[in-house]
């Protein structure tokens, strides 16, 4: 299959499966799995944070890290696209009892430092108190400049907040600017990272943050049903991910490109190249364009992608510059 829908349809190498297999491993819950330790160690020292804890998704990770910064009755401040507030089933409120304050993001993916301010709330018993601010990068595909999250950064520390960052892609972010993760990682006080996407592990992601925080998300780990056994057949293939695929991320953003500049030449679609930053692609669909029966026609071809307008394509390291062609001749058949 050729595969557009996300990057988490990713199939782990022959080599990541060979070292799954021979991966060193013990009872995570009480600590003594090697290779699990080995990958929280490296990781925090890689990203420049004291500790890291390795979890079963990306929507676990999150959950811990707000939990772990907020109490109940807090809240965080995040943008109305924010994956730990729009898709992540409501955790926040459900499971921490911690209030999402969302706003409007702005169009490179940003939140406005002016509406950021205005939404923090007054220390008054009526009000939930504000206590983090909680950031994605990259968002949509959009990647945040470095020079915003500077200025996030003196923002909370004026304003006594602690900042998150859901950093699923991150690295999708770091190759496209072409700095180090630390440039980025640097200005937070947590963060996420997804192993399952586009870096090709088959699941996983991991929270990094102090000592502190690590040692309360870990508890809250257990409480939500996250301890795992014998993780490091699963650590392994992170480790792997982390130090083997990601600068070919940079291939992912290329593919991407090339298919908006083909899809763009496609009657009926139209795909604004400027957006296109990392690895997805949003192109707007004509509405004389049937898309249910555009995507079961190209199903039954061994294509698979989303409707939706617009329409999301997420180029991986399963999708090559043939597969975009076969995709784009498929396309115009089906039409």
């Amino acid at each position: 299959m050729i595969d557009f829908r996300s990057d988490t349809v990713t199939r782990p190498s022959a080599s990541m499966l060979e070292t799954m297999m021979k991966a060193p491993v013990g009872d995570d819950v009480y600590g003594d799995d090697p290779t699990v330790n080995d990958l929280e160690q490296w990781t925090a020292e890689r990203h420049g944070f004291e500790a890291a804890i390795f979890c079963s998704s990306g929507t676990q990770a999150n959950l811990l890290g707000l939990m772990a910064h907020c109490e109940r009755g807090d809240e965080y401040l995040c943008g109305q696209q924010a994956h730990n507030y729009k898709f992540e089933g409501g955790g926040a409120a459900v499971l921490g009892s911690i209030q999402p304050q969302p706003i409007e993001n702005e169009k490179d993916g940003s939140i406005s430092i002016d509406k950021l301010k205005a939404a923090i709330k007054p220390i008054d018993p009526h009000f939930a108190r504000t206590t983090l601010l909680s950031l994605e990068n990259t968002i949509n595909g959009k990647v945040l400049p470095l020079s915003y999250l500077k200025e996030a950064r003196e923002f909370v520390n004026l304003h006594g907040l602690k900042l998150h960052l859901d950093g699923a892609r991150v690295y999708n972010a770091s190759v496209a600017l072409d700095v180090d993760i630390k440039e980025i990682s640097q200005h937070f006080d947590s963060m996420t990272i997804c192993l399952s996407k586009g870096l090709g592990a088959p699941i996983g992601s991991l929270l990094l943050g102090s000592h502190e925080l690590i040692a309360k998300a870990r508890r809250w780990r257990k409480v939500l049903g996250g301890g795992m056994r014998q993780a490091g057949i699963l650590a392994a293939a992170g480790k792997i991910a982390l130090t083997e695929n990601v600068t070919r991320l940079a291939d992912d953003h290329a593919n991407a490109r090339y298919l908006a500049q083909e899809l763009a030449k496609v009657n009926g679609f139209s795909v604004n190249l400027e957006h296109v930053q990392t690895n997805m692609l949003f192109a707007k669909v004509d509405s004389t364009i049937n898309q249910q029966q555009l995507v079961d026609n190209l199903k039954e071809q061994g294509i698979l992608f989303s409707a939706g307008n617009p329409m999301r394509l997420v180029t991986h390291l399963d999708i090559s510059r043939a597969d975009i062609d076969t995709f784009i001749t498929a396309l115009k058949r089906a039409l």
